[in-house]
């Protein structure tokens, strides 16, 4: 149990990928390395990272002067100029941490950037990228095409191993791992975004909100990205200045970052926040508007399968109890935060917690005393509107089941926390010893990976059906058979988001949207003349419920109708896009 407080560390501008005169394609090529510096201090930015194409070239070349300059004022032999340029250095450096690393391209074309200590040595980073086969000959030309034939995957592990950091560069964009338009499986683009080696992913649209962001896809609540990404934007400056080619703007050095809360001006600290489940601590930084308040953020949009909200943390009520049920049932799906101190309506006023320390102690020894397995949890105070409040972050739990008093077991299913069933707890079971089996791979403790997700917690690709080969939706509920005995109907429920079937599901033990579903399946047949149909997939009944938009959708499948109950718009994806409402965010932008 952890309780950390973001109050001991402080905001720091950050740009992970900027090039130099070392890349082929660098602007300002005659420009000095020292100028490289100067913008960054002049535009506030505190840590920046040399990303040359395929080489460290150009992160060596500036060591080696700064080396040659140390050389001749020891020795006695420096001009006047030259004593001048290392002391402009030593006085930069002071101000702007630059870090080692390389853009590296993989095959396909996919660009990943590996950022090291300014403690590793410039020959083991070259040796990385022998090792990704990029040939010797070419190690220092900085050529974005350097022929290599290693893929994304394997970066990441190398680099990881190697004991740097691993990020998927411009993903949404030209040479990006989600860029649309590739004929990649849906399995291959799961793998290169929510891999066990990688450590972040760098978005061009970060400041974007509602449907049209990258960063929708991250948050953990989309069913084919489980894992919850750390997300950064960096200014992929290929010259000094902003300057324009074509229709697109390339931006200069530090003119697109991140600001990250860091303990300190370190690689270390860069490193932690990739391996924390904290991920409030990273926003796009934009000088002409006010702070990203994340917690106000995270309540317009409202309760759902990463977050959660209580008003207080009393036991009076079972309040506390809440909150402890949210705990296990988010370490038993796919973590999240839970926000102590503001209610789940945007439109009450924030209450805040008076006595904080007090009730971080009771909520610390709570989830020791009832909660099976040991949970490793990360509570800290946070400020919004001038009020304390307490977030809990729970990370997605290995060891699972978990329970609460040892025989109570809770999931998530989008907005809501409820008491798992007999073929959830099964599940919970088998991914549980997925976990333990890749613990004992070469004694490495593994979490939330491509291999795992692929081989039991994710289905594989849902199955194609025959016309028009749209897969359903990947969130909701679907009756998939009804029987009845001793005059019972038992009803089996198909999970949408994981594949999964529950059994036995009557009226009475059915969560709500079960209940929902059986409803509608008993008490409203779909009318196949009232459909909004689209090439075989429809669009039956759209609804609210606690302020979020869910939709009916059917599908004919071999001469049958199938109905999908309760779809929410994270799991409509492709075809099934063109029946989500206008979106409110992007209607009003």
């Amino acid at each position: 149990m952890a309780n950390k407080n973001s109050k001991r560390m402080q905001w720091y501008r950050v740009d992970l990928h900027v090039h130099t005169p070392a890349s082929a394609d660098y602007k300002d090529s005659e420009s000095p390395y020292v100028d490289i510096l100067r913008r960054a201090e002049r535009r506030g930015i505190d840590i920046i990272a040399f990303t040359d194409h395929n080489t460290v070239g150009g992160y060596a070349a500036m060591m080696a002067e700064i080396e040659r300059l140390n050389f001749l004022e020891q020795t006695g032999r420096a001009l006047a100029d030259e004593l001048r340029l290392l002391a402009e250095y030593r006085r930069l450096l002071d101000k702007v941490l630059v870090l080692p690393g390389f853009e590296f391209s993989a095959t396909f074309g996919f660009h990943v950037l590996g950022i090291f200590s300014p403690q590793t040595s410039i020959r083991y980073i070259e040796h990385v990228l022998l090792s990704l086969n990029v040939p010797p000959d070419v190690l220092d030309e900085g050529n974005p095409a350097a022929g290599s034939t290693a893929d994304v995957l394997e970066a990441y592990r190398l680099i990881d191993e190697a004991g740097g950091i691993a990020i998927a560069a411009h993903i949404n964009s030209a040479h990006g791992v989600m860029m649309r338009g590739l004929n990649f499986g849906g399995q291959t683009r799961i793998a290169y975004t929510q891999d066990r080696h990688l450590h972040a992913l760098e978005l061009t649209d970060m400041h974007k909100r509602g449907r049209a962001s990258t960063s929708r896809f991250f948050d953990g609540t989309k069913p084919e990205y489980p894992r919850r990404m750390h997300l950064i934007q960096g200014s992929d400056a290929h010259s000094l200045d902003t300057f324009t080619e074509g229709k697109n703007i390339r931006f200069g050095i530090g003119e697109r970052v991140t600001e990250m809360l860091l303990k300190d001006r370190s690689f270390e600290a860069l490193k932690a926040l990739f391996a924390s489940t904290d991920f409030s601590r990273t926003r796009p930084y934009n000088p002409d508007k006010k702070p990203y308040d994340f917690i106000l953020a995270a309540r317009e949009e409202g309760p759902s399968l990463v977050q959660s909200f209580h008003e207080s943390i009393e036991r009076k009520g079972g309040k506390l109890n809440n909150i402890i049920a949210d705990v296990c049932a988010f370490a038993n799906t796919n973590g999240g935060t839970i926000y102590i101190g503001l209610s789940r309506d945007k439109n009450q006023p924030i209450e805040g917690i008076k006595a904080v320390t007090d009730a971080i102690k009771v909520l610390e020894k709570e989830i020791s005393r009832v909660l099976s397995p040991a949970l490793e949890v990360d509570i800290d105070t946070q400020e919004t509107q001038g009020k304390q409040i307490i977030r809990v972050l729970v990370p997605y739990g290995e060891d699972r089941p978990y329970a609460i008093n040892d025989n109570q077991i809770y999931v998530r299913d989008e907005g809501e926390t409820s008491l798992a069933v007999r073929d959830e707890i099964v599940n919970l079971v088998r991914q549980g010893m997925v976990f333990m089996r890749n613990e004992g791979n070469n004694g490495q403790e593994t979490s939330l990976t491509s291999e795992v997700i692929s081989e039991e917690i994710l289905p594989t690709e849902p199955v194609m059906i025959d016309e028009n080969e749209v897969a359903p939706p990947r969130a909701g509920a679907e009756i998939a058979d009804v029987e009845e005995r001793n005059d019972t109907r038992y009803y089996m429920i198909r999970d949408l988001r994981n594949g999964n079937i529950v059994k036995n599901v009557t009226r009475d033990s059915a969560r709500r949207l079960w209940h929902y579903a059986i409803r509608q399946f008993d008490g409203n047949p779909v009318k196949e003349d009232k459909v909004e149909w689209a090439n075989g997939i429809g669009l039956w009944r759209r609804y609210k419920k606690g302020g979020q938009m869910r939709y009916d959708l059917v599908q004919r499948d071999n001469g049958q109708i199938r109905i999908y109950y309760g779809v929410t718009e994270n799991g409509m994806t492709g075809p099934w896009e063109a029946f989500l409402a206008p979106d409110e965010e992007e209607a009003t932008s």
